[in-house]
């Protein structure tokens, strides 16, 4: 089977950001502010990926209210455009040292970090042999472009269209890029959202034995490095610890969809669809910091750097 580059998709989010939800962690939102509810799709026109902001009007429901918002008048005009060609990598830059407790004591923390919240799609399980098909961003901060969706062309055929959806004709496309043509351009959606001199902290749900590994052995295999001002985290632990301490007699349920059950979320897209999962782990993730009383100092302390993770690669792997 011959596989080409394929047609980036289009994407939809309705992001609900309100102050109850972020407050806490990031210290964003003003009390009483109006949450704000995005629709964003991507296109794709001579190898340039566009985020524009349209009009919707939808229900959010959530565990603990339902808020009805829209978000009235005339498109929005492109407002930022993305060429991989015009990307140069990112030069390798000073290592931080002890970069989670520096970072943790600053503080002007809510000034500096940068979470965003993600999610991949792939080929299969094997880390290192199958390929990212899909990935999907989303900055908690919100506000326009602050998501971002596209299908990756990963070069195999795909063979667990059943699992996700997403099935060869769909990447057999010359508008979706490759993984070495996606890379450059996910930097740039990153870096747009990056705080002048900041940090960023990528959430991601199993993201310690999933996604994260995958990103890295994808960048590694592209010949790129993660910006060393890159964090990641794994809401996974959150999720059951959280679980645990609401029935302790009983293994909890910490997967994705099951946290959206637990706290009435409705989903928006199918599951295991990069965009879908991004949005609603948006939701599960403040939620779960709230439950857990936990604050932006502490989510930095417990989070990886890419050492931490490349490390932790290494030991899975003699073992």
């Amino acid at each position: 089977m011959c596989i080409s580059i394929s047609q980036v998709s289009r994407f939809r989010t309705n992001l609900f950001l309100g102050s109850s939800c972020c407050e806490r962690v990031h210290g964003w939102f003003k009390n009483n502010s109006t949450p704000k509810l995005l629709n964003i799709r991507s296109s794709s026109v001579n190898g340039k990926s566009r985020w524009v902001r349209r009009n919707v009007s939808t229900t959010t429901q959530g565990g603990r209210s339902n808020t009805k918002s829209s978000v009235l008048g005339g498109a929005v005009p492109v407002t930022r455009i993305v060429d991989a060609e015009s990307t140069a990598k990112i030069q390798q830059q000073q290592p931080f040292g002890n970069l989670q407790q520096r970072l943790a004591e600053n503080k002007d923390l809510s000034s500096l970090l940068t979470v965003i919240v993600s999610d991949l799609e792939t080929t299969g399980l094997h880390r290192v042999k199958e390929r990212i098909i899909e990935i999907a961003a989303q900055d908690l901060a919100g506000g326009e472009n602050s998501t971002f969706q596209s299908l990756i062309n990963p070069g195999v055929p795909i063979l667990n269209a059943s699992i996700h959806g997403i099935r060869n004709d769909m990447v057999c496309r010359p508008e979706v890029p490759r993984m070495e043509e996606m890379i450059p351009i996910f930097l740039r959606y990153v870096q747009s959202r990056q705080k002048p001199g900041g940090y960023v902290m990528i959430v991601a749900h199993n993201g310690k034995t999933f996604d994260f590994q995958f990103l890295i052995n994808e960048f590694n295999r592209c010949s790129y490095e993660i910006p060393p001002n890159w964090l990641f985290f794994d809401s996974l632990p959150l999720a059951r610890e959280s679980m645990k301490s609401v029935d302790a007699t009983v293994k909890p349920k910490a997967s994705l969809s099951a946290l959206g059950d637990y706290y009435n979320l409705v989903r928006d897209g199918d599951a295991h669809r990069a965009l879908s999962d991004v949005l609603l782990l948006s939701q599960v993730f403040q939620r779960l910091t709230i439950d857990l009383k936990l604050s932006l100092s502490d989510l930095v302390l417990r989070s990886y750097t890419t050492s931490d993770l490349i490390a932790a690669m290494a030991k899975n792997k003699k073992a």
